[in-house]
């Protein structure tokens, strides 16, 4: 009889740990998957940006272009230059 309560009472210490060792997988995991979608989110936003700076730029020569400060050449030249 009492080595019946100790099997049970080192079954349910066994089921404890278990428990606790699965909990801290899963959150082991999920901290995993939050940082490489904040990695996959910053680059986006780093895309974008570059995007928009490539965009303001040209904007910026097109309108010296269009104030004639800047001929064609010249503003095909630097509009070139800004996208590679």
């Amino acid at each position: 009889m009492l080595t019946n309560i100790i099997y049970f009472a080192v079954f349910l210490i066994l089921a404890f740990v278990l428990s606790i060792a699965v909990k801290a997988i899963t959150r082991g995991v999920e901290a995993k998957q939050i940082i490489k979608e904040e990695k996959n989110s910053d680059m986006k936003l780093n895309r974008e940006n570059s995007k928009s700076e490539v965009i303001d730029q040209i904007k910026a020569l097109k309108e010296l272009h269009d104030k004639e400060i800047l001929n064609d050449d010249e503003f095909k030249k630097a509009k070139d230059k800004i996208l590679k």
